[in-house]
C-alpha cells in the first residue's frame, strides 16, 4: 500500500553532498523534497514556512550548526536525521532525539534505511516531539540539559535507552557496559563522563567499575563492617567499596 510521501527538507552547507542526497531521494516513491538549505537561518526559515515531515539537517555548517538550528526550532518539530562527517556527534544526535544519523558520504542504501526510521518515528511523533522539547526546553534555559535518554549500542545498531530501563553501567577495561533488566548494550561514553553527566540522578557509583541505578536495588547484604553487597531486582549483584559505603549509607537512609 502506498504511502502519503514524507515531505523532506535537505540542509547541507556543500552544495555536492546536497546534490547527492536530493537525487538519492528523488528515488524513493515514497519521498517528497519540498526544499533545501544552504546554512542553519535558511533551514530555520524554510522548516517554518514548509512545516516538512522530515528534514537531514547537516551539522558543520556556517552561520547555525545543526544542533543550533534544533535549539530554535517551534512546534510543530519535524523528525530529524542529521548528516555529519564526524561520527562523535552521533552520540548528540541520538541524545536531542534525533530519528538516525548519515555519516558522509553517504549511500543510496543507508539513507534508504533512515527514511525508513523516520517513517516509523512519524507513528511515534508525540512521544519523539516530547522528548526533543524536554531536552531543548532545559537548553534554552541556559541550565544544564536533563538526561532523558541513554545512547548505546548493540553490533552495529544505536539505541535510546530511557533512564528507568538502565539498572546499572559496569566497565570491563576499556568497554561500559549497559545492563538492564535482561540485555547488556555497549555503552557510548566512558565511566566517568557517565558518572559526570548522571550527576544529580538516582545513579550512584558504588564501585570504581559500577554506576548502579538506587532505584532498582532490592537488597543490601553486609559483608563486613565497611562493605556491602547490593542485590539488584533482576538479580545482579555489586560490591560497594569501601570508599563508598559511607556515602551510600547516607543517601539510602
Amino acid at each position: 500500500m502506498l504511502r502519503k510521501p514524507l515531505r523532506t527538507l535537505v540542509v547541507d552547507d556543500e552544495p555536492v553532498s546536497r546534490r547527492v542526497l536530493l537525487e538519492d531521494l528523488a528515488e524513493m516513491e515514497d519521498v517528497s523534497v519540498v526544499g533545501e538549505a544552504d546554512n542553519g537561518q535558511r533551514a530555520l526559515q524554510q522548516i517554518d514556512e514548509l512545516r516538512p515531515d522530515l528534514v537531514l539537517l547537516d551539522i558543520q555548517m556556517p552561520v547555525m550548526d545543526g544542533f543550533q538550528v534544533l535549539s530554535q526550532l517551534q512546534a510543530p518539530l519535524p523528525s530529524i536525521i542529521f548528516v555529519t562527517a564526524y561520527s562523535e556527534h552521533a552520540l548528540n544526535a541520538f541524545e536531542v532525539g534525533a530519528v538516525d544519523y548519515l555519516l558522509k558520504p553517504v549511500s543510496p542504501d543507508r539513507l534508504n534505511r533512515a527514511v525508513e526510521r523516520a517513517w516509523a518515528a512519524l507513528g511515534n511523533r508525540l512521544e519523539a516531539v516530547e522528548r526533543v522539547a524536554l531536552t531543548l526546553g532545559a537548553a534554552e534555559t541556559g541550565e544544564k540539559r536533563p538526561v532523558v535518554k541513554i545512547a548505546a549500542r548493540k553490533g552495529e545498531d544505536y539505541y535510546l535507552l530511557d533512564l528507568d530501563e538502565v539498572f546499572a553501567f559496569q566497565a570491563d577495561r576499556e568497554i561500559v557496559w549497559i545492563r538492564t533488566r535482561d540485555k547488556s548494550y555497549m555503552a557510548t561514553r566512558t565511566l566517568q563522563a557517565l558518572d559526570d553527566r548522571l550527576g544529580g540522578t538516582r545513579f550512584q557509583r558504588v564501585h570504581r567499575s559500577v554506576l548502579v541505578n538506587l532505584d532498582k536495588v532490592r537488597k543490601i547484604s553486609t559483608l563486613s563492617s565497611q562493605r556491602w553487597l547490593l542485590t539488584l531486582t533482576n538479580g545482579l549483584e555489586y560490591t560497594v567499596s569501601k570508599r563508598q559505603t559511607p556515602l551510600l549509607r547516607d543517601l539510602l537512609r
